[in-house]
């Protein structure tokens, strides 16, 4: 014969109706499958995005040929400040040579 005792050790180790209650119910597992379908993505969102990818790398790649033709621009107008600021000095240069040997004080304002 069971006494109390067994009858709650049994309890404690098979479930009990309110164990059942509390378990998940089919519709709940077909709404847990409803939101995970949810979250996957369709082939035309597939497609979307890498035709978006797609368009992303030819923008990328159309700024960095502007890139390199801004940086070729500013390096040929450094060049020829180079060379222009070279040929200013050459001309203050021979200004002060002429002065000295004309005997012209050049006053500098």
């Amino acid at each position: 014969m069971l006494d109390d005792q067994d009858i709650n050790k049994l309890k404690s180790v098979f479930a009990t109706k309110e164990d059942f209650k509390n378990l998940v119910t089919k519709k709940d597992l077909s709404d847990s499958q409803d939101r995970m379908l949810s979250l996957l993505a369709s082939k035309q969102e597939l497609n979307e995005v890498k035709n978006n990818t797609e368009e992303l790398k030819e923008l990328v790649q159309g700024l960095i040929i502007s890139n390199d033709s801004i940086a070729k621009s500013i390096s040929d107008l450094r060049l020829e400040y180079a060379a222009i600021s070279t040929q200013l000095t050459r001309h203050e240069r021979w200004i002060k040579q002429i002065a000295e040997k004309v005997g012209l004080n050049l006053a500098m304002e």
